[in-house]
């Protein structure tokens, strides 16, 4: 996420952003490493969690609901592995449409934003079990790049703001790095060939960020959980990966993936 300012206060979050994305990156490098049900497994629990985290943002901070739908997120998620191809899409669907009833005026942005989870979460199986471990790393690689590299260029570039009304500590100058970093990973993975994907990737992941900024200034709260530390919640941390995943998924169905 781009920064504002030059001075060091600034940077007061950085060990804690730095020791839990260390974290996070050895227990995802080793899952998406191993593949099948462990990688599968943790997918499903940050789906469940990034639910019950928009759960509780869109419908008051009721607790018990929100359990409710981070469990059928999880079973919903689970159930693709064994349900044929044709009943995947509305499966995971209906989600966003079980949950929207109790978003009160905020239903359709809950559904459409929960429905965008559920098929992001299954792009990331989709994209491990078919096309291995190696696609994985480049998009999660696209991410963390175009997110580190927009974090650091916005606090020491600073500059005029990206989109000030839905994300305003985001500027030009860390989105045009996230693009450069992106174009940098696409070349290292697949040469000229992953270039364009890669920015297309690290532009989604940035309206991913946008989106989940929006979604808590409209419900006036800082953080959509306090799970993990110097990140706030999973949809904090993960936003950019679901914006980049629903992507992929989108143009891997339409179009097809490269051969790299």
């Amino acid at each position: 996420m781009s920064g504002t300012g030059k001075d060091s206060g600034t940077w007061g979050d950085l060990p804690a952003r730095m020791g839990s994305a260390l974290v996070m990156l050895s227990v995802g490098g080793v899952a998406i490493w191993q593949g099948g049900v462990l990688f599968h497994e943790l997918v499903v629990l940050i789906c469940a969690g990034m639910v019950w985290e928009l759960t509780r943002m869109l419908n008051g901070g009721d607790g018990r609901s929100a359990l409710v739908m981070a469990m059928i997120a999880g079973a919903a998620l689970l159930s693709t592995y064994v349900l044929p191809g044709f009943a995947i899409a509305p499966v995971l669907a209906a989600v966003g449409f079980v949950g929207a009833g109790q978003a009160g005026k905020y239903r359709l942005i809950y559904g459409a934003y929960a429905v965008g989870l559920m098929f992001a979460c299954y792009g990331l199986i989709v994209l491990r079990d078919v096309r291995g471990a190696y696609w994985l790393l480049w998009l999660v690689s696209v991410v963390v790049a175009t997110d580190v590299a927009g974090y650091f260029a916005g606090r020491i570039i600073g500059g005029p703001k990206f989109w000030p009304k839905v994300s305003p500590k985001k500027t030009w100058s860390g989105t045009a790095a996230g693009w450069i970093a992106a174009a940098a990973v696409g070349m290292a993975f697949g040469g000229t060939t992953l270039i364009v994907l890669s920015v297309m990737a690290a532009f989604a992941s940035q309206m991913g960020d946008a989106a989940e900024s929006a979604l808590k200034r409209m419900t006036g709260i800082k953080d959509s959980s306090n799970l993990i530390p110097g990140h706030g919640g999973l949809l904090d941390r993960f936003d950019g990966m679901m914006g980049g995943a629903l992507l992929v998924l989108m143009l891997g169905a339409a179009l097809g993936l490269p051969a790299i």
